[in-house]
């Protein structure tokens, strides 16, 4: 037959769509040409093709051969289009049965020697398909297990192209190799939190982490070195609810595309902590043609830690500022526009002056007023706006942690059941809307249409505070928002005046160096 054709998967951010790979064999002079807007690593898989078909038992004709990319206006990027180029070719040849072919979408890069290697982005590429309708993938071998992550598709995994060959009834020797695996050190590797009851004293600030982890409240962390502050961030993802299944399965196809192995489904939030010498493209994501998640996406669902936040180039700080209204990333290209989710949790630290020793009562800092604004600046007022919850952490002394025994401290068993009771109120009272968690819920709704507004008595201290420009409206939302997580950490139908007051004090830091 001179047109054979087969099905591989192009992604974009996360999305995928179907791509029908049509393979001409002609009659003319003897080339091979990849045509549909393919990028640079797809026009390098006509030599791996030729030589991986050559090298399995089934080589090529000596005829022109035309690979369409269909629909050629959309842009194709990475090698994972090898194995369905190869397909439909030997198709086209004769080399197996085109209708077994057509059946299947391929994904899978080769190797010179015909066998298939991992690839990057298996798992969101197949949840494409089986969204598309697809009932069967075929894939490398390495990627099997991730593959199987999706239900309802039936996942075909092989070694070699000789074994996709043969599977698809070609007259092919199978040969007996083992599959290339994956050398990543980062397969299976999740982060492990420790336990809320390591954390002595410091009870407001573990009644502010249970807070921010109940209502998906940002939180805002200063105080010296040594107070506490990421001990205390990195037990966050420890008192967080498990995730559902699609939540799930999204990180797990973030991190699939980040080229991180996956080889089981976590239900634990992810955490991730970037350096302070990150750029913005590795926060944020990016790339040439091949757009890859960032550290914000990948902790969509779980936590986005940064710590020494001031640290941190201003530039890097602030392209955070969309993405924590949005919940989402877009990332513009010439070519295309790649999205990915953003719904994470910040978690900013902060030293409060670069010798990190100012105190409330202004002892040991020996920073002038002119070089602390300068350096809590770096953390830019819009951004600080987005905070729902800040908080200072001082530093323990030796008679403060004795008088605390280990019966008072709250572990993380005890706090998760919290956060989940508080969670399920909060879903009940949301149930018709698309929000789950307090911090979702937009303000106009929240003041309006949701009539969640608790009452003028309850609010007139924040209401005094908009009018003389003391909180923004934002911040104003944020209260309300942070109010209603307090009520139901409570177990009250509705915010009251102390509630308020509460979410109030926690949403600007009131030690905040002048």
């Amino acid at each position: 037959m001179a047109v054979a054709r087969t099905k591989s998967v192009a992604l974009l951010g996360l999305s995928g769509s179907i791509v029908e790979v049509e393979a001409d064999l002609g009659s003319q002079l003897p080339a091979f040409l990849v045509i549909g807007l393919p990028d640079a690593a797809i026009g390098e898989s006509r030599e791996r093709v030729r030589a991986a078909a050559a090298n399995s038992g089934c080589p090529l004709p000596p005829r022109r051969l035309t690979v369409n990319l269909s629909p050629a206006t959309l842009p194709k990027q990475g090698s994972g289009f090898d194995l369905a180029i190869a397909v439909a070719c030997l198709a086209a040849a004769g080399r197996l049965d085109p209708v077994s072919a057509s059946g299947l979408v391929h994904l899978g890069e080769l190797g010179l020697d015909g066998r298939l290697r991992p690839t990057d982005g298996i798992l969101p590429a197949v949840l494409a398909a089986r969204r598309a309708g697809i009932a069967r993938v075929m894939v490398p071998a390495a990627n099997a297990t991730e593959a199987a992550l999706v239900e309802g598709i039936e996942v075909i995994g092989v070694v070699s192209l000789a074994e996709a060959v043969a599977w698809h009834g070609g007259d092919v020797e199978v040969p007996a190799i083992d599959a290339v695996v994956r050398t990543e050190t980062t397969e299976g590797t999740e982060f492990v939190p420790g336990d809320l009851g390591d954390v002595v004293g410091n009870s407001e600030a573990v009644s502010a982490l249970i807070a921010a982890a109940a209502g998906g409240h940002h939180l805002g962390l200063y105080g010296p070195p040594g107070a506490g502050k990421t001990m205390l961030a990195s037990r966050l993802p420890g008192i967080l609810p498990d995730l559902e299944v699609d939540h799930a399965l999204e990180v797990a196809s973030l991190r699939s595309l980040s080229g991180l192995g996956v080889g089981s489904l976590s239900v634990r939030p992810p955490f991730e902590a970037p350096h302070h010498t990150a750029t913005a493209a590795s926060i944020i994501g990016g790339g040439g043609r091949l757009i890859r998640p960032g550290a914000a996406a990948r902790a969509s669902h779980g936590v986005l830690f940064l710590d020494e936040a001031p640290e941190f180039p201003a530039s890097v700080l602030d392209v955070l500022r969309q993405p924590l209204e949005s919940r989402s990333i877009s990332i513009h290209r010439a070519s295309a526009v790649a999205s990915f989710p953003a719904s994470f949790q910040l978690v900013l630290a902060a030293n409060p002056c670069p010798c990190g020793q100012w105190t409330p009562k202004g002892e040991s800092c020996t920073c002038a007023p002119n070089v602390k604004r300068r350096y809590l600046s770096r953390i830019s007022g819009p951004l600080r706006d987005r905070i729902d919850l800040e908080l200072w952490v001082p530093r323990l002394t030796a008679a403060a942690t004795s008088l605390v025994s280990a019966d008072a401290r709250v572990t993380s068993a005890e706090a998760r059941r919290r956060v989940e009771g508080a969670r399920l109120l909060a879903a009940e009272r949301y149930r018709e809307t698309p929000w789950r968690v307090n911090a979702e819920v937009p303000g106009p709704w929240l003041r309006g249409t949701g009539g969640m507004h608790p009452g003028h008595r309850a609010t007139a201290a924040i209401d005094r505070a908009l009018e003389r420009g003391g909180l923004t409206m934002r911040g104003y939302d944020k209260v309300l928002k942070l109010a209603w997580t307090f009520a139901d950490l409570d177990g009250a139908g509705a915010p009251d005046s102390g509630h308020v007051g509460q979410a109030n004090a926690l949403r600007k830091s009131p030690l905040w160096p002048a």
